[in-house]
């Protein structure tokens, strides 16, 4: 690869972070091999699995419904659940929302060793658990990995809920491009000033560029498929054979574009309370509301993600369903009572009553975690005045991934050296 001179600095720069990265990255792998006894364990979806059950028996063989907590005297607060945190979905608001509840209940978090991902882009494996045993269970998991069902399914409680989100499969790889271009080498070479041009240069001939065996090539082609534990570049999936898979395994798929309805939804399967659900929508880009796709690079988007799009539209399909089942009307109702709450708790918690560039936020503790060489995602200030029966919701409900998971007893060692190494390099 070479670099034209106009854009030598950059090229120069993702050089040097790359040729960085990799040595440290090298560095920490070893550092890990040392701090973490070696495990042998089958690597296939048939793996033996440990019983898992809930303390209670009775709890655990209770079949799942649909029931609210206030219109079925039978239904109790759920406390066992497994998010799958898709990328680029609006699924860290999800997750702090999880923290949160987590946190009130005393509930037992899966997280992974050192990390705030599960080795991601490999296969979980279940020894990646902070704390695992053969046997143990966790309430909660909920952190960024390629999905692998049989590993998971063995560190929850039978009567656990499955959940995951999904997007707009081509404002997902928009998103998707925006935020991972720099750590993915194969747009480095994509004619274009900027990302938007690289994008649609991408868009038009993909083929040209993408290269499936690429360093962090599956960011860019069929993510969500990946995330679900499938293969993103396969010509021959059989879909319709994946989404039965998929129905069978989760309780609910959310929608980002239908997010509060989404919500909703995940309150009445949980049998939670509305406060349980109230959410600041977190870990955003800078105008990240509004597409730069054209209708031409829209179609193209959908086009090139053809497996997503695929799996996207059937599980709208079954989104719908779970709504019309849950009442129209008692939706809409149920949605305007969620947004009217958050509203009001946005007046109190939040300075600005907005999101602010990173470079506006003044304290560390609420400073999200930026992608490579830019400053791109957008957080908040906490108001100075807040009521005392608000004041640890508020700083909750502001407070980033990184910064949360520590609170709650995380061991994120090798997040924090990076970002320190980060810090020191200023990249």
């Amino acid at each position: 690869m070479f670099c034209v001179q106009s854009q030598g600095k950059l090229c120069r720069s993702v050089w040097k972070g790359l040729a960085l990265g990799t040595f440290l990255t090298s560095f920490l792998i070893l550092l890990y091999s040392y701090a973490v006894p070696p495990l042998t364990l089958s690597n296939t979806e048939n793996a033996a699995t440990f019983n898992c059950f809930h303390s209670s028996l009775s709890d655990a063989l209770r079949p799942l419904t649909n029931s609210s907590f206030h219109s079925s005297p039978k239904c109790r607060p759920q406390q066992n659940l497994m998010f799958l945190k898709t990328h680029k979905t609006g699924s860290s608001t999800v997750l702090n929302i999880l923290f949160r509840y987590g946190q009130k209940n005393n509930l037992r978090f899966g997280f992974p060793h050192g990390r705030n991902d599960f080795d991601y882009p490999d296969y979980f494996q279940r020894w990646q658990v902070e704390g695992y045993q053969p046997g143990v269970c966790f309430n909660v998991i909920c952190n960024h990995m390629r999905y692998k069902h049989s590993e998971v399914r063995s560190l929850v409680p039978q009567n656990a809920v499955f959940v995951t989100v999904l997007r707009d499969p081509a404002l997902l790889f928009e998103s998707s491009f925006q935020y991972f271009a720099r750590l993915v080498p194969l747009t480095w070479t994509i004619p274009g000033s900027g990302n938007v041009q690289k994008m649609e240069s991408f868009l038009r001939n993909p083929k040209i560029y993408y290269d499936s065996s690429g360093f962090n090539a599956h960011y860019l082609h069929n993510l969500q498929t990946f995330d679900l534990g499938y293969d993103n570049d396969a010509e021959n999936l059989i879909v319709e054979q994946a989404m039965e898979e998929l129905d069978r395994r989760f309780n609910l798929v959310m929608l980002l574009e239908y997010f509060d309805e989404s919500l909703v939804l995940l309150r009445d399967l949980m049998c939670w309370e509305i406060d349980d659900i109230l959410y600041f929508k977190l870990n955003a880009r800078k105008d990240s509301g509004v597409s730069r796709l054209s209708p031409e690079m829209y179609q193209l988007a959908q086009e090139w993600n053809a497996l997503d799009t695929l799996i996207y539209q059937h599980f709208n399909k079954t989104f719908w369903k779970k709504v019309e089942a849950y009442g129209a009307k008692r939706m809409q109702k149920e949605v305007i009572r969620l947004r009217s709450l958050n509203d009001k708790l946005k007046k109190e918690c939040i300075a600005g009553g907005g999101p602010v560039d990173a470079n506006k936020i003044l304290e560390s503790g609420l400073q999200p975690w930026q992608p490579i060489g830019e400053s791109s995602i957008q957080g908040y200030n906490l108001k100075k005045n807040i009521s005392l029966q608000h004041k640890q919701l508020c700083r909750n409900m502001l407070t980033p991934e990184i910064q949360y998971m520590k609170e709650l007893g995380a061991d994120l060692w090798v997040t924090q050296l990076w970002g320190n190494i980060r810090a020191l390099i200023k990249w």
